[in-house]
């Protein structure tokens, strides 16, 4: 057998989306030959998946001519030759629109592929004494045989062009018993799973994520954060991603004994919860962030920014970050002045317009509003752009404004005059009453959102889109 030594450790996409074809170096002498057949610093580096192997099986085949095949197995595997050449062949087998793709290639210890979940995978040996190896990153289980997928290897639509013809390959029973592919259910792809599923933000990303089947919703009656066996009985498998959009919101009653025990349990005990199963199952994890992690003092909050929380709700949130932030593969997404579907600044300043009452709205705290629909977009957007993992400042656009300011425009959209909203201080407003402590200006810098592709709509034009008032593309 002929092996190309020192080969350059290079990458070479395929024609079914995630299929990469590896040169390995292979150094060799009068003794033989050695190679590094997974390194993972140098495989990663040049864009293999961390796929975190956890087993390595190895396929001896005595005769040329051995074939075995098409699987579609719901893990990732890196497959290499040890001695032996085959002549390998995958199709995609995975739900989407390159369902049905095919490559071949001929494979000799120089070279290794990558292939994702739900590829099927099949293989001939094209000389005696081929070992065939391969890293997979699940263990098998009886569950998990009944989540494979099987196409048969004489399928015509796949038209496989084997080196020796089926007929005179030595295969097994079962392999010439799969389906053709018309027949074959497509495996379904990894899930997102969305806890806090009927809060505002919860409601926004069901309508962001309409009639995809990919996406699960669990409200706390079907995913309660407190509870271990919310974590322990389900099949993490299964899925891709967490979206958390669950939390304590109550900046006031998290002063109290009770509270700051309500807002410990579900924005820092729970979201430990969460990120311990990502980091052990290999998920995505999105975490909702807040402006209350900081103390306001700056004129605009960049991502890089030291926590400065004033209160308890902001200490919370300030702990769940740090905590996500361990995750590898992680997106915080901090947010400023929530508005969603249910009681908010907004509905109850329409509401009071409505009847005619003249408010006095705080003047002195200055930030963005951020809609829910905009936020699950750009939920959405991260997940799907490929943008790296870290933290993303994501509130509406344009210019900053107090609450008073807003208070006057949702006066101004529903027929009332802006001079019927009075600015009052926020030592004024409180004065006498019990809350929290409030950052004082709480524009987030928008810059690596939009760097990443994303860009929120202006605060302005939500807010009339969100009243029902014409916008000025109407």
């Amino acid at each position: 057998m002929s092996i190309e030594f020192s080969k350059k450790l290079t990458a070479h996409e395929t024609s079914i989306p995630g299929v990469v074809l590896y040169d390995l170096p292979v150094h060799g002498d009068n003794r033989g030959w050695f190679k590094e057949n997974w390194q993972r610093e140098k495989m990663v580096a040049l864009g293999l998946p961390d796929f975190r192997p956890v087993q390595n099986n190895i396929s001896f085949n005595e005769k040329a001519g051995t074939t075995r095949g098409i699987h579609a197995e719901p893990w990732d595997k890196f497959i290499s030759i040890a001695t032996g050449k085959i002549f390998g062949a995958w199709v995609d087998l995975r739900e989407g629109p390159s369902f049905g793709a095919v490559f071949t290639a001929v494979l000799d210890p120089s070279q290794a592929i990558f292939i994702p979940r739900g590829v099927g995978n099949a293989f001939q040996t094209l000389e005696d004494n081929t070992a065939y190896t391969y890293l997979v990153n699940d263990h098998w289980s009886a569950d998990a045989q009944g989540r494979y997928t099987f196409l048969n290897l004489a399928d015509e639509t796949a038209a496989i062009a084997w080196p020796v013809p089926l007929e005179n390959a030595e295969l097994s029973d079962k392999d010439k018993a799969h389906p053709r592919l018309a027949d074959v259910v497509p495996m379904p792809a990894k899930k997102i799973l969305v806890v806090g599923a009927d809060g505002q933000l919860g409601k926004a990303l069901r309508e962001q994520y309409d009639g995809d089947a990919t996406v699960e919703f669990a409200g706390r009656a079907g995913f309660d954060m407190g509870s271990e066996e919310s974590f322990t009985e389900r099949n993490w498998k299964n899925y891709s991603t967490i979206v958390n959009a669950a939390a304590y919101t109550g900046v006031d009653t998290a002063e109290s004994s009770e509270g700051r025990a309500a807002a410990w349990a579900v924005n820092v005990s729970g979201v430990a919860r969460l990120a311990r199963t990502a980091v052990e199952h290999d998920l995505t994890l999105v975490h909702i962030s807040s402006d209350y992690v900081f103390d306001g003092v700056r004129e605009s909050h960049d991502e890089a920014e030291p926590f400065t929380p004033l209160g308890v709700y902001g200490q919370t949130k300030a702990a769940g970050d740090a905590v996500v932030s361990v995750v590898p593969r992680h997106y915080i997404i901090r947010t400023s002045w929530v508005i969603g579907e249910g009681n908010n600044f907004v509905r109850t300043m329409s509401s009071l317009a409505g009847r005619g009452i003249e408010p006095a709205v705080v003047h002195d705290q200055v930030g963005r509003l951020s809609f829910t629909e905009d936020i699950a977009a750009g939920i959405q957007h991260l997940l799907e752009s490929g943008a790296g993992y870290g933290t993303y400042n994501l509130s509406n656009d344009g210019e900053p404004q107090s609450w008073a300011d807003i208070a006057a425009d949702v006066y101004e959209l529903s027929g009332q005059p802006r001079s019927a909203v009075t600015g009052v201080s926020t030592e004024e407003y409180f004065r006498g009453k019990a809350a929290a402590p409030r950052p004082l200006n709480s524009v987030l810098d928008l810059t690596k959102i939009k760097e990443s592709g994303f860009k929120p709509r202006p605060a302005k034009e939500a807010l009339k889109s969100y009243l029902g008032a014409p916008t000025a593309a109407e």
